[in-house]
């Protein structure tokens, strides 16, 4: 089964959140997939806790080759239908990606951030629940 999995959910695992060992269960033995806007996202995440120095560029590089090690499908969306979906439920077109990579490969919406899981929910994508 695929998963479409996005940058909350792996920069989660890769810094030892709280959810890394529920975000693992449920990705094992299923192919991880994502818009390759979320390599981008993730990137952009270290680069801002290295802006903030809430990590070193040492901790930074160490966790982004663990983030390497993740076997992730990217695969491309189509900016026009993307668009089309951030205009219908008033989101960012980064978001709106990741519903269209669910919507366009029939699979579940791993993520942690709670608005993109309520936008996803609305149009109409089975989103995995993390625990509480």
């Amino acid at each position: 089964m695929n998963i479409v999995v996005d940058a909350s959910s792996l920069i989660a695992v890769v810094t030892n959140e709280a959810q890394k060992g529920w975000l693992i269960d449920q990705t094992q033995s299923r192919e991880l997939m994502a818009p390759i806007s979320v390599h981008f996202e993730v990137g952009n995440a270290f680069s801002a806790m290295l802006k903030r120095r809430r990590v070193t560029v040492e901790q930074c590089l160490a966790a982004i080759k663990t983030y390497g090690a993740i076997p992730i499908r990217f695969v491309d969306v189509e900016l026009a239908s993307a668009l089309q979906i951030a205009a219908l439920l008033d989101i960012y077109a980064y978001d709106a990606y990741l519903i269209r990579c669910a919507e366009k490969f029939q699979a579940p919406l791993l993520t942690l951030d709670q608005p993109l899981r309520t936008k996803a929910r609305a149009y109409g994508i089975q989103i995995m629940e993390p625990e509480q």
